[in-house]
């Protein structure tokens, strides 16, 4: 494992790699079609996570059909509202003529809901193996702190969520080991870090960072899937390193604790080999 001398090597990759992305076509390619969907209003983002509290990304029939993908048959639509407007002929000339007198539902359906061409994506989920046994260790850590960690089947892109009320973190069971122990790594940041955090930007970035960290230092590259993540929640380039070096010292703490977490297990599994071994 890396030593917590090396935790600000790590976030100096960090801060590099993103500047890489966001300067990259890919990115451009990204945040064309990212710029397709709406950015939703607070009432109408409450009403799409009650109907589903899985969804991710948020589009109606035209939409999406515009995007080569096309709404699977029997799919259930998330109704939003969407204001009705029509010309006013109070309004003085040279100004906006157009009024909101009222409001209809509409249907929209989530990603997860639709099938055709891929869109583009800077968050490539990691492959590989757990050899170290990680996962479990991580889990004993989360249950530590008074999380318990449950396998599931989540739809759409999302890998893991951490419900501080309920005190339970779940973790996609379908995806690789490698990412597993990442998606692990990250949930228990927020564990640790955001009970209370009001800005899902912030806590996202900080999250990510540490299981970055956390990942490096136990020889699991997250690259391909940190640092796209961090990119489209703290924004590109500049705007994201700033952001990192804001929050550096959180994140490089959270990372220390959840190594150190391991590091212990470790020393007690020798403990109890070498226990063994003179018993014998």
């Amino acid at each position: 494992m890396a030593t917590k001398n090396n935790h600000a090597e790590l976030m100096t990759q960090l801060a590099d790699g993103i500047g890489q992305l966001t300067s990259s076509q890919a990115w451009q390619q990204y945040l064309e079609v990212q710029s397709r969907f709406h950015t939703y209003s607070y009432g109408n983002a409450l009403l799409i996570a009650t109907q589903c509290p899985e969804a991710s990304e948020v589009a109606g029939f035209s939409t999406w059909r515009k995007m080569n993908r096309f709404v699977r048959k029997g799919e259930k639509a998330i109704w939003i509202l969407a204001p009705m407007v029509r010309r006013s002929e109070q309004a003085p000339d040279g100004q906006d003529d157009r009024v909101v007198f009222g409001f209809k539902f509409v249907p929209v359906f989530d990603i997860a809901q639709t099938e055709g061409r891929q869109l583009p994506t800077v968050c490539k989920r990691i492959c590989g193996e757990d050899p170290g046994g990680y996962f479990a260790q991580l889990v004993s850590m989360a249950e530590s702190i008074g999380f318990g960690v449950e396998d599931y089947e989540f739809n759409g892109a999302t890998n893991g969520e951490c419900a501080h009320s309920r005190r339970r973190i779940r973790v996609e069971v379908r995806n690789t080991p490698a990412q597993r122990v990442k998606t692990l790594a990250h949930e228990i940041a927020h564990a640790l870090l955001h009970e209370h955090c009001t800005s899902r930007v912030l806590a996202e970035l900080e999250a990510e960072s540490a299981a970055y960290v956390v990942c490096c230092s136990l020889g699991i590259d997250s690259s391909d899937y940190s640092f796209g993540y961090v990119a489209t929640w703290a924004g590109g380039g500049d705007q994201a390193v700033e952001a990192i070096k804001a929050s550096c010292g959180r994140i490089q703490k959270t990372a220390s604790t959840i190594l150190g977490f391991l590091e212990q297990r470790l020393d007690e599994v020798v403990d109890i080999a070498v226990a063994t071994r003179e018993v014998s």
